[in-house]
């Protein structure tokens, strides 16, 4: 199946799994349980214009977000953005029946509050992240719970305080999000530190030679590639391991390798900027002199 969808609102996506219309048009919790796909479909490309909160058990799916795997095996609770590529491969015949919440959010219930330019700071609505969020039976409920109460507020008579008593409930669906999202980068500490190895190795590898005159610096995102990651869960991992983002670590490493040839060679500082991959020994001298305090003949002629 190549053809993408597009679910233009909240109510596109009701039909397609064959749900009741949506209560509110801007809103919407939905019983995973009662979700299915249709007959004889194998595998559904989508993109939505709107927020996807996904709290879910015994998915009987593969999902890739863009262009990533997603890891839905385990984990429970997920985010996914407008506008962005999700891609599901159905799994048939699965007797264990699925459960969960799915929480339709369209940016236009955000219009006029804070939250509508606050929700594009979590990191886990982009592409940032490719695995669901591990929850204990404790924390499943919590977030359970913020889900029946914003149904319960929108299935009431909507009056002008209900969009903020959903909004605040929104807030603390993020902010546990975000908490549970550093505590499984911090109970994962065998597996970043083996991503940290393996980044160190290839920028090492990288470095190396004259393989940064032929390839120039390599970028966060082309780092990311190559560990199969995307750039952004790249930075936040390397953010709880070491305090720095990919660009510092890249430039750290970068700035190590040139101290090395200003110590140990004669070669020019315009020689060793073209070597690491300048194209201007200025933007290298300027690099060097931020992570330093010095520009590169006063380094070396510490040495001489």
């Amino acid at each position: 199946m190549g053809n993408t969808f597009r679910f233009k609102s909240l109510q596109d996506l009701h039909t397609y799994y064959n749900l009741p219309q949506p209560e509110h048009p801007l809103i919407s919790v939905i019983d995973y349980s009662k979700v299915s796909y249709p007959e004889g479909v194998e595998e559904l490309k989508w993109v939505q214009d709107f927020y996807i909160f996904a709290l879910k058990r015994n998915v009987h799916a593969k999902f890739n977000y863009g262009q990533q795997p997603y890891d839905f095996n385990s984990g429970v609770l997920s985010f996914f953005a407008p506008q962005q590529l999700l891609h599901v491969e159905i799994k048939a015949n699965v007797n264990v029946r699925q459960s969960g919440w799915l929480l339709l959010l369209h940016p236009d219930f955000l219009w006029n509050t804070t939250l509508a330019n606050e929700i594009k700071n979590y990191d886990f609505f982009q592409y940032k992240v490719n695995e669901a969020l591990f929850l204990s039976e404790k924390e499943e409920v919590v977030i359970a719970e913020i889900f029946h109460n914003i149904e319960k507020e929108y299935q009431s008579n909507m009056d002008r305080f209900s969009q903020s008593l959903i909004i605040n409930q929104l807030e603390h669906l993020l902010i546990q999000g975000d908490r549970f999202y550093h505590r499984q980068f911090l109970t994962r500490k065998i597996t970043n530190h083996q991503v940290l190895h393996k980044l160190e190795s290839l920028l090492n590898e990288q470095f190396s030679g004259n393989k940064l005159i032929e390839s120039g610096l390599p970028s966060v995102q082309s780092v990311a590639d190559q560990l199969n990651i995307s750039a952004n869960y790249l930075s936040t991992l390397l953010k709880m391991l070491t305090g720095q983002s990919t660009q510092q670590f890249i430039h750290d490493k970068l700035i190590e390798k040139a101290k090395t040839k200003l110590s140990t060679t004669s070669l020019s500082v315009s020689e060793i900027a073209y070597s690491l991959g300048f194209e201007h020994s200025q933007s290298f001298s300027k690099l060097f002199k931020t992570k330093t305090n010095q520009t590169p003949l006063e380094f070396r002629a510490c040495y001489n």
